[in-house]
């Protein structure tokens, strides 16, 4: 029995990995979200705020609105279904045999590409089912990449505009044509519940 429990630990990354991308009134967004999912989903939630020197609070604010587990990203972080975790600032993130990476921001000047960079690696470096997940921000960060989450079979929300504090990000996701739902985020937190429902059925 040992020994199966070890082999299941090993295999056990294809999980789903939820990337939620979000910046200028994403805070909102993300509390809504979170108050909505159970603890026990059996999904890994990462959270992208594209807002470089904002995203080290949020881990110090979210863990009142979730019972899950909420950590700031560092570097060879495992990814732990379960869980939430934040991008530190100032760092672009990738996925490596189950595990975060950090690297220097490659764009270090106007608007940043980190949710993009982010879903990139996902398609390139996680076997499990991808959900991405656009809620209210600046700019456009995220739309570029989605296209290549529909291809490897994930799923793609955007916050309804209305329900944004600032519907650009949103917006600029519709309009890559690859969206599958929009929806207001408490309505995004019933898809997460029913894809995961879902992946844990067929696994």
């Amino acid at each position: 029995m040992g020994q199966h429990k070890i082999k299941a630990k090993k295999s056990s990354k294809d999980f789903p990995v939820v990337c939620v991308g979000g910046s200028a009134g994403g805070l909102d967004s993300y509390i809504r979200l979170l108050k909505n999912l159970p603890a026990d989903m059996g999904v890994a939630i990462v959270i992208v705020n594209h807002l470089r020197e904002v995203a080290t609070y949020l881990h110090e604010i979210l863990p009142r609105h979730t019972e899950m587990p909420i950590e700031l990203i560092t570097e060879k972080l495992d990814i732990e279904p379960n869980h939430v975790f934040i991008i530190p600032e100032k760092r672009d993130l990738h996925v490596l045999n189950g595990e975060f990476r950090l690297r220097p921001i490659s764009k270090p000047r106007g608007w940043p590409d980190v949710i993009t960079i982010f879903m990139h690696s996902l398609t390139e470096h996680w076997k499990g089912k991808l959900i991405a997940v656009i809620v209210s921000g600046y700019d456009g960060d995220g739309a570029a990449a989605l296209c290549g989450i529909k291809d490897v079979g994930g799923i793609t929300i955007a916050q309804k505009p209305d329900t944004a504090g600032q519907p650009d990000m949103p917006e600029s996701a519709i309009a890559s044509g690859c969206i599958d739902f929009v929806l207001a985020p408490e309505k995004i937190a019933q898809e997460i519940i029913r894809i995961a429902h879902t992946e844990s059925e067929t696994r």
